[in-house]
């Protein structure tokens, strides 16, 4: 028997789009679930755009206050896909009033703010989940695979790089991205929150590191009307960037591993240029996002010269077989959240967690924390 679920989003701009299209293809690509998601209602304090998203995704109703959410008996789940300042207050609150959470990354301003929505979620007895989609590639549980199974002998190190354009043109509007009170630090909970969870999730816990951080666009024009996305801005009155476009950090694992993550969001020439290398006694692989489906894989017993083959993910590598009957049928991003969606859904249904917890939220937080106190004392910070 398939179970109902009353499902809410909050905050209906890209992503609050992207998990209604998730909720939508969830059954399609996973039939077995058990449960189908039902898209009660939409909270988005932009005037008109709730209605278009009751319009488009099917809706049952609408909301400009995601206070009424809340309160709303018919919602068992919410996704929070609200900017970054609010989820610590909206986490709180849903969880309080028995809303299981997916929340997107990087629940919040800082570490204190994950832990409040965490202690909330733990408090209450609800589940969550958050937006570390990367994860999900197939090719990344591949890599966490031969990892874990001793096929690159002992992990030695780790690069992660997030390189990015989208806040690269100078005339970009002063949005609240750019605001420290209502963006956080920037770079680092847009792009640096992943590669601490993306390392964490194949070489386990960071043990302390070393960062640096830069703003190399110091000032912007504030906006004069109502922005969407990265919207760009000429004439108006400038204003100051105070949070980073930069981040680069040195890392220290508890495994005695030492990685490289960098992230930039002023990257001229690059879009969406994510990935990793992992360096073993034994081997190495290699993932570039942009080529989703494929992993670089070198293992053996040559160690000089030893080749490297390109592996196209197939139906046996994490989920890709509810997508692809077949090895090298490309993936896309949207899959990658209705694999979260899936994930969420079913730590409902079942009662265990699947996916990223709050507690993985709370120690990207703790990392990215760390990186900005770095940064500030030029000195390695420890995580313990």
């Amino acid at each position: 028997m398939v179970r109902t679920l009353g499902v809410a989003v909050v905050g209906f701009g890209w992503m609050g789009r992207v998990h209604s299209q998730a909720y939508q293809r969830v059954g399609h690509h996973f039939p077995q679930l058990g449960v189908r998601p039902e898209l009660v209602v939409v909270a988005e304090e932009v005037p008109g755009r709730a209605e278009e998203a009751a319009a488009q995704f099917g809706f049952a109703s609408t909301t400009r206050d995601w206070r009424e959410v809340a309160a709303d008996p018919r919602v068992a789940a919410v996704s929070i896909t609200a900017p970054n300042f609010l989820h610590r207050e909206i986490g709180v609150a849903m969880a309080e009033a028995g809303k299981h959470l997916w929340i997107e990354k990087p629940v919040g301003l800082t570490a204190e703010d994950a832990r409040a929505v965490a202690e909330a979620v733990a408090k209450t007895g609800v589940r969550g989940t958050v937006g570390f989609n990367y994860r999900n590639a197939p090719a990344v549980a591949y890599a966490r695979e031969l990892i874990a199974s001793g096929e690159l002998g002992t992990v030695t190190h780790v690069r992660v790089r997030l390189f990015s354009d989208y806040a690269a043109h100078p005339d970009g509007a002063l949005t609240w991205r750019y605001e420290r009170a209502r963006g956080g630090g920037g770079v680092l909970g847009d792009l640096a929150s992943h590669g601490v969870d993306l390392a964490r999730f194949l070489l386990g816990d960071i043990e302390s590191l070393a960062a640096d951080t830069a703003v190399f666009i110091p000032e912007r024009a504030r906006p004069t009307g109502a922005t969407a996305g990265h919207t760009l801005a000429t004439g108006g009155e400038l204003g100051p960037v105070e949070n980073e476009d930069y981040v680069n950090c040195l890392l220290r694992f508890a495994s005695g591993a030492r990685g490289v993550l960098e992230a930039s969001r002023v990257s001229v020439g690059e879009q969406n240029n994510y990935g990793f290398e992992v360096h073993g006694t034994k081997g190495a692989v290699f993932w570039d996002y942009r080529r989703m489906g494929e992993l670089g894989v070198g293992h053996g017993t040559s160690y000089q010269d030893q080749p490297v083959s390109t592996v196209f993910v197939g139906p046996g590598h994490g989920e890709y077989g509810a997508f692809q009957p077949g090895a090298a049928n490309a993936m896309g991003y949207d899959d990658l959240k209705v694999i979260e969606a899936r994930n969420f859904l079913r730590s409902v249904t079942e009662g265990t967690s699947y996916g990223p917890t709050l507690e993985d939220a709370v120690r990207s937080a703790t990392a990215l924390d760390a990186m900005s106190r770095s940064a500030a004392q030029r000195t390695w910070v420890s995580l313990g």
